[in-house]
């Protein structure tokens, strides 16, 4: 992680516009440690402002119901950001986000808002040092990870495509633990299809009826079928219903959301991959072809939106910079 430069020197203008895609985690058995990026991305211009303050536009998801002053998740994770890297931040901050990923639906959005946060305080930060604003994603993995607390949904906003995340033994600084991630090329013929429900469902509250303890077999299962999801996600997407089966998380959610396992049920009855979109309640549907694609499509219940956004080619990146 790079160290602090001395002599940093925030200048009114110094400008970042970033944009991060949505996630979609576990996909079935990699719990914690698999996730997607899809493309449909939040964009935020963030602006050293004179002054003292900051102020939050949002539009989009999320526009009238979350904070627009330092509670803004995006805030927050540019202040952990800049304390890592050693420096105090902007005193004035113009902030306007453009939200597109939904929330609470599981597909990432406090990852997306956290991942957008570091990577605009480390573009900024880097032009406050007459650098250019070029992010390390390497950099921000890590500390997307720490506030995240699990690298399945950050990594693969960091990295777009198929990500494989886990923890090292090495700790960086301020403790910070290292995240490890493989990025994989998903299979072409997949066709990520999300149903998003108009319910919403906190990660915290899906995480709260998971059991402290799981049987040794069940244990076994779930390591071949995470293999396998790599193994099919990437060459052989045939195998793609067998290799989502998961025994770890979904079935002690299903009260939490009970529709959204009804449909998952239907799907793969039908012989579509379906998996619960990371905590949920969105669904994620892995067609591998247009007979499936359409399937998806007319299983919608009533009042759910499809969605079929396509994996992100790339992940959090720079869109423009600009300074004093």
């Amino acid at each position: 992680m790079p160290g602090e430069m001395p002599g940093t020197t925030w200048r009114a203008g110094h400008q970042v516009t970033v944009e991060v895609p949505a996630s979609s985690a576990n996909l079935g058995p990699g719990f914690d440690a698999v996730g997607v990026g899809l493309d449909i991305r939040d964009s935020c211009t963030v602006a050293v402002r004179e002054g003292r303050g900051v102020a939050v536009v949002v539009t989009g998801e999320g526009e009238g119901t979350v904070p627009t002053d330092d509670h803004h998740l995006v805030v927050r994770a540019m202040r952990r950001a800049w304390e890592v890297l050693g420096v105090a931040g902007p005193p004035s901050l113009h902030i306007t986000c453009g939200n597109a990923v939904p929330h609470g639906r599981g597909l990432g959005s406090s990852a997306t808002a956290i991942v957008t946060g570091i990577s605009a305080a480390y573009g900024l930060w880097t032009l406050a040092h007459e650098g250019d604003g070029r992010l390390d994603l390497d950099v921000i993995n890590d500390l997307a990870a720490d506030l995240e607390g699990h690298p399945d949904n950050s990594s693969a906003s960091v990295f777009g495509g198929m990500t494989l995340s886990w923890l090292d033994d090495r700790t960086g600084r301020d403790g910070i633990p290292h995240t490890r991630t493989v990025r994989l090329t998903p299979h072409p013929s997949i066709r990520p299809h999300v149903l998003v429900p108009d319910a919403q469902l906190s990660t915290a509250t899906a995480r709260a009826v998971l059991p402290s303890q799981i049987r040794l077999a069940d244990a076994a299962a779930n390591s071949a079928r995470v293999g396998l999801l790599v193994h099919a996600m990437t060459a052989d997407p045939a195998l793609l219903l067998p290799a989502t089966r998961d025994y770890l998380h979904q079935e002690p959610r299903r009260p939490s959301y009970a529709a959204s396992m009804a449909l998952v049920d239907a799907l793969r009855a039908a012989g579509v991959a379906a998996t619960i979109s990371g905590a949920g309640p969105s669904v994620l549907a892995l067609a591998i072809d247009a007979e499936q694609a359409a399937l998806v499509t007319s299983s919608a219940p009533a009042g759910w939106r499809v969605v079929a956004p396509g994996f992100a080619d790339t992940g959090a990146r720079l869109v423009a910079a600009a300074g004093g």
